[in-house]
């Protein structure tokens, strides 16, 4: 199993005040760095506390450049729908330059319905203004004349288009963006509408296939599958922690209609795509992956659990030190 990339991936979810959220989450990227990770990804919310705590990415990745030299940053995702398009492009070209280049663009239509009146929006117009926005950001990046008097996007980044992404859960949607050429994000899990006893990465088979065969000739293929990995040095630890994944994972399954029969934490854990463990634990669930031999990057993530920030820091050590190099990957 190889990969070319291995990412970190953080939805700011520490139970402390939001300026320790930011500090916490640029100290684990100046420590992914340092452990060799090639990515670090930040994902945007808005309103909602429990749900995600960054809502200005392109300022936190800012200062995670200046404290940074040689990691890719990204985003994962800008919820486009409720961004002005050539305002997202502006400040990706502008952190772009003072990144030297070690920015990538991870867009998406986002996903809290509620979110969306407070900015003018109605939850289902979500799709058509998600594809008004793209066409107009793209233009933007490829260099369009965009004014009367000739104006163009300024600092001119014609890079951001051949590193762009895009999220999707859909097969469909898949092949629209392999279609355009772009990369392809993959969740760390699927929707459920019942419960399998199984994970979800084998409903992700025929994403992967719909976006491969839809890219144009000469395109390469780039999938990013994010996992949700937390790695410990104790049964005991692992215990705890895959116990408190679960719990945090099952009130918004059941909240969808799906229902949870009684099973051990191993099973449950197994369905809710959590690899939660010693490095020998993660190993055999990650490897029973099918995504993870296509993907061009392999993101961690801590969430749902979101331990304390030192816990994090210990994961990411011992994901780069004993469970990312028997994946294939190489420092």
């Amino acid at each position: 199993m190889t990969t070319s990339r291995l990412g970190y991936f953080t939805r700011l979810l520490d139970d402390v005040e939001p300026l320790e959220r930011y500090r916490n989450a640029l100290a684990q990227i100046v420590r992914a760095e340092e452990l060799g990770f090639d990515t670090a990804w930040v994902a945007q919310h808005h309103f909602h506390r429990d749900e995600g705590g960054l809502p200005s990415p392109f300022v936190l990745l800012a200062q995670a450049a200046a404290q940074t030299s040689r990691i890719v940053l990204a985003t994962g995702i800008v919820t486009l729908p409720l961004e002005a398009p050539l305002r997202v492009a502006e400040d990706a070209a502008v952190l772009w330059l003072l990144s030297d280049g070690r920015f990538e663009l991870g867009i998406g239509s986002g996903g809290t319905a509620s979110s969306f009146p407070p900015f003018g929006h109605a939850p289902e117009d979500r799709p058509a203004i998600y594809a008004d926005h793209k066409q107009t950001l793209l233009r933007a990046v490829s260099g369009e004349v965009l004014t009367s008097d000739g104006g163009a996007l300024y600092p001119p980044a014609p890079q951001l288009a051949d590193a762009l992404w895009e999220a999707t859960f859909s097969a469909g949607g898949a092949e629209r963006i392999g279609g355009a050429g772009h990369g392809l994000m993959l969740s760390r899990t699927q929707p459920r509408r019942e419960y399998t006893g199984r994970g979800s990465a084998s409903d992700q088979v025929e994403i992967v296939d719909r976006y491969v065969a839809a890219l144009p000739g000469g395109v390469a293929p780039r999938v990013m599958a994010s996992r949700s990995v937390l790695v410990v040095d104790s049964e005991e630890d692992a215990r705890r922690w895959r116990a408190e994944g679960i719990a945090r994972s099952l009130p918004a399954l059941r909240a969808q209609g799906v229902a949870i029969p009684e099973a051990d934490d191993a099973e449950l854990a197994a369905y809710l795509d959590l690899h939660i463990g010693t490095p020998e634990q993660v190993l055999a669930t990650l490897k029973d992956d099918p995504i993870l031999p296509r993907a061009t990057d392999i993101v961690v993530q801590a969430h749902p659990v979101d331990p304390p920030h030192e816990v994090v820091l210990r994961s990411l050590e011992l994901i780069a030190e004993q469970v990312a190099p028997e994946l294939g990957w190489e420092h």
